[in-house]
C-alpha cells in the first residue's frame, strides 16, 4: 500500500522532489531489510545470469513487455521512464515488478536517479526543489511514519523466525523429500466380476539427498507399497502358466507393505563432461528407452508397460556402477554395470560371481527430435529372463542358466510446444543353458504413443498408446518350450494381444496430481481364446 501511494504522488511531483522521494523510499527500505544476495535468488545461475546481463536503460514504458495500460503502477513508470528516465528494464524487454528488489537493482536505479538530479543541477533549471517541496516530502514521511514503524518491525520478527528456523534445520547438506501414490482401480471383463473386487493400493516414498560439495549427491530412498496385478486377468479358462499375467502390472516389482531400503546411490561428476554414479542397492532399477516426459510415474502413463520398454526393466539387477558421458550438446552416452537381485546379502554370488547385467544406451536431441537406443546383455544362473510381464517370454524358469541380449530402439518427436509423439520397438534372443532345455527363444514388442502437454490448464498432461507387449515369437526345440510351459506341440505364443491405454493427469496444486486413466487387453497373454480385460485406475500423487 504504500508504494502504491507514494508511485502514484510521483506523477504529479515536480521532477526533484519526485527523484528525492524515490531515493529517500527505497533508501528507508534498503536499510530496514539488509538483503542477503544468496537467499535473494531461487538458484546460483539466477544470480550469475543477471550479473552477466545488467539491467538495461528504458527511454519508454512501451519497451518493458510485461508493463500493460491497466496496471495500477502504469502511469507512475511512464513518468519515471519518459519524464526522468530513472526506470531500468531487464536486458528480455521485462520490468518483473512483482518481485523482490535486489541490491543489484536498487543500485542500479538509485545511480539513475543521482545522475538525473546531477543533470538538473548542472543545468541550474528552476526544476530545483523548492522549500515547499521540500515540506512537502517531510510531511509524506510524517504520515507514512507508523506504516514504516509496523514494517520494521515486521522485518525483525521475520529475521528472529530465520534464526530460529537456521538453528533448528534438519541439516546442512540434507535434504528431506517424501512422495505418496495411491491407486483405486478396478477390472472389468466376462470373467472380471467374480474375479475382483476394486482395490486401493500404495506407494510411498521419502527420500534423503545429500550433497557433499554442491555438484555430487547421495540418495537414500525407504519405500513401502503393496501394489500388485489385479487378479481379474488371471483367471481364465485356457491360460497358461497356471493362469497367471503380469499384463496388469502398475509397477514392474510387487510389496507387502514393509518399509524397506529401495535405493542407495552415489553421484558425482568427473570433469564437466563425465558423471559417475555407484548403485550400492536398487530394487527398481530402470533402464528406460523412453525419451519424452510420458515416462513419469506422477504426470505419465499408469501401467509399468506403458511407462518403459518391459524388455529394458529387469528386476533382476540390485546394483553397480555406471557412467554418463555428455559427449556434445546433442549425444548422450551411458554405461552401466549391474549384479543380479540377491549379491548384496550373498557372499557366494557378490558383484561379479553371479548373474549381471551390462547394458549401453546412446541418446542423440535433435531439437525437436529425440532419438535413442539400447542394448542389454543378461547372465543369470538361477532367476533366468523375467521382463515383469505375462508373455512366456518371460517365464524362463527350471530351464536352467539363461544368458540373454537385447536391444530397443525410441524415437520422441515435438510436434508442437504441446504435442509429442514417440515410438520405441525391443527384440530380445535368450538361450537357455540347462541340460535337455538348451535352446533359444525369441521375445518382441512395440508400442505408438501421443502425449499432450498443458493440455486444459499449465501442468497438465494426457496421452494415448498402443502396443504389443513381450511376445513370445519362437522357440528352437520342444523341450525348451515345454520347459517354459507352452502347452505340448507349441513353440510361440498362440496369438497377439494389445495393450491400449490412456489418461489424463490434472495438476491439482503444485504438489497434488490427479490421473484417471482405462487399460483395454486384447487377447491376454497372447491367447484370443482369453475374454478381453477392462482396467480403470484413478492415481493420486501427493509430494511433500
Amino acid at each position: 500500500m504504500i508504494s502504491e501511494i507514494l508511485s502514484k504522488s510521483l506523477v504529479v511531483m515536480p521532477a526533484t522532489l519526485a527523484m528525492a522521494l524515490f531515493i529517500s523510499n527505497q533508501a528507508i527500505l534498503a536499510n530496514q531489510i539488509p538483503l542477503n544476495i544468496e537467499t535473494e535468488f531461487n538458484s546460483i545461475s539466477e544470480l550469475s545470469n543477471l550479473e552477466e546481463n545488467p539491467l538495461d536503460q528504458v527511454t519508454s514504458v512501451s519497451q518493458l513487455s510485461d508493463v500493460q495500460p491497466t496496471d495500477w503502477a502504469f502511469q507512475a513508470l511512464q513518468s519515471l521512464v519518459e519524464r526522468y528516465g530513472c526506470i531500468a528494464g531487464y536486458p528480455d524487454g521485462t520490468y518483473r515488478g512483482n518481485r523482490a528488489m535486489t541490491r543489484y537493482e536498487f543500485a542500479a536505479g538509485l545511480n539513475a536517479c543521482l545522475e538525473r538530479i546531477n543533470e538538473i543541477i548542472a543545468s541550474n533549471t528552476s526544476n530545483l526543489a523548492t522549500k515547499e517541496d521540500l515540506i512537502s516530502l517531510q510531511k509524506l514521511q510524517e504520515e507514512f511514519a507508523a506504516e514504516l514503524a509496523t514494517l520494521r518491525g515486521r522485518v525483525d520478527a521475520l529475521e528472529a523466525r530465520t534464526s530460529e528456523l537456521e538453528a533448528n534445520q534438519f541439516s546442512t547438506t540434507t535434504k528431506l523429500s517424501g512422495r505418496l501414490i495411491t491407486y483405486f482401480g478396478d477390472a472389468f471383463g466376462e470373467n472380471a466380476g467374480p474375479a475382483n473386487s476394486a482395490t486401493m493400493s500404495y506407494v510411498s516414498r521419502l527420500s534423503l539427498v545429500t550433497s557433499f560439495t554442491g555438484k555430487d549427491s547421495l540418495t537414500v530412498n525407504l519405500q513401502a507399497l503393496n501394489v500388485r496385478p489385479f487378479d481379474a486377468a488371471t483367471d481364465f479358462p485356457s491360460a497358461k502358466l497356471s493362469g497367471r499375467t503380469d499384463e496388469t502390472r502398475l509397477l514392474p516389482i510387487n510389496g507387502n507393505g514393509n518399509i524397506t531400503l529401495s535405493f542407495l546411490q552415489y553421484y558425482f561428476p568427473v570433469g564437466n563432461s563425465i558423471s559417475i554414479y555407484i548403485d550400492a542397492y536398487n530394487n527398481n532399477r530402470k533402464l528406460s528407452a523412453s525419451v519424452n516426459r510420458a515416462s513419469s510415474n506422477t504426470t505419465g502413463f499408469v501401467s509399468a508397460y506403458a511407462r518403459s520398454n518391459p524388455l529394458t526393466s529387469p528386476n533382476s539387477l540390485e546394483s553397480g556402477v555406471g557412467v554418463s558421458w555428455n559427449v556434445s550438446p546433442w549425444f548422450n552416452l551411458d554405461i552401466s554395470y549391474g549384479s543380479e537381485f540377491g549379491s548384496g546379502s550373498n557372499p557366494s554370488k557378490g558383484l561379479f560371481n553371479g548373474g549381471y547385467g551390462i547394458t549401453i544406451r546412446p541418446v542423440i536431441k535433435l531439437g525437436r527430435l529425440n532419438l535413442t537406443a539400447f542394448y542389454l546383455h543378461t547372465y543369470s544362473p538361477d532367476f533366468g529372463l523375467d521382463t515383469g510381464t505375462g508373455s512366456n517370454a518371460s517365464k524362463m524358469y527350471g530351464v536352467g542358466p539363461v544368458v540373454a541380449n537385447t536391444y530397443v530402439g525410441g524415437i520422441s518427436y515435438l510436434i508442437t510446444p504441446t504435442i509429442d509423439v514417440g515410438a520405441s520397438i525391443g527384440y530380445s534372443n535368450a538361450r537357455a543353458l540347462g541340460s535337455g532345455t538348451r535352446g533359444d527363444a525369441d521375445v518382441w514388442t512395440y508400442n505408438f504413443g501421443v502425449s499432450f502437454y498443458d493440455l486444459g490448464k499449465k501442468g497438465n498432461t494426457a496421452g494415448f498408446l498402443v502396443g504389443m507387449q513381450p511376445r513370445l515369437a519362437g522357440t528352437s526345440n520342444r523341450a525348451l518350450a515345454e520347459g517354459i510351459g507352452l502347452p505340448s506341440g507349441q513353440r510361440s505364443d498362440r496369438d497377439t494381444g494389445y495393450h491400449i491405454e490412456g489418461y489424463y493427469a490434472h495438476r491439482l496444486t503444485d504438489n497434488i496430481i490427479i490421473t484417471p486413466a482405462f487399460i483395454w487387453l486384447t487377447a491376454p497373454n497372447h491367447d484370443a481364446r482369453n475374454p478381453d480385460v477392462f482396467l480403470g485406475v484413478i492415481r493420486t500423487s501427493i509430494d511433500f
